[in-house]
């Protein structure tokens, strides 16, 4: 059974949320797409392990959501996060991380994150998150 949000989601005339990973760590973005695989209104449209290149394939790929890490190469998670929030106001910005400590919250939310999700937290969490953020695009 679709849940609310993805009735909500397909009943703006979408069909799939596009989504971009961004991590330093090719493994944990393997797993990510291994496991969002798995869900039927979500799609991985692309992959960045830096902040600078997640920039550059938001602009081509125009995701629906952008799941950034905190802590990747070049500019940190939490300053991409910013300057995606200028270059492609249409993409949400979740933040997926091990550091889930309130100041670290703060700064993704003044940052312009739609949601932060501990990498510690359930899976049904994240897509939660993912789905929410997709909505209020």
């Amino acid at each position: 059974m679709l849940s609310k949000q993805l009735q909500v989601y397909r009943a703006k005339g979408e069909k799939a949320i596009k989504i971009l990973l961004v991590d330093d760590q090719p493994t944990v973005r393997r797993g990510l797409r291994m496991r969002l695989a798995l869900e039927p209104d979500v799609t991985v449209v692309g992959e960045a392990g830096s902040g600078e290149e997640a920039i550059r394939l938001a602009r081509a790929l125009r995701p629906d959501v952008v799941l950034m890490d905190v802590r990747i190469a070049g500019m940190d998670g939490i300053e991409a996060t910013a300057a995606l929030r200028a270059v492609a106001p249409e993409s949400s910005i979740v933040i997926l991380s091990l550091y889930d400590d309130a100041r670290t919250k703060t700064r993704a939310k003044e940052a312009g994150a739609a949601a932060f999700v501990a990498k510690h937290r359930k899976k049904e969490e994240l897509l939660d998150a993912i789905r929410q953020a997709a909505i209020r695009k």
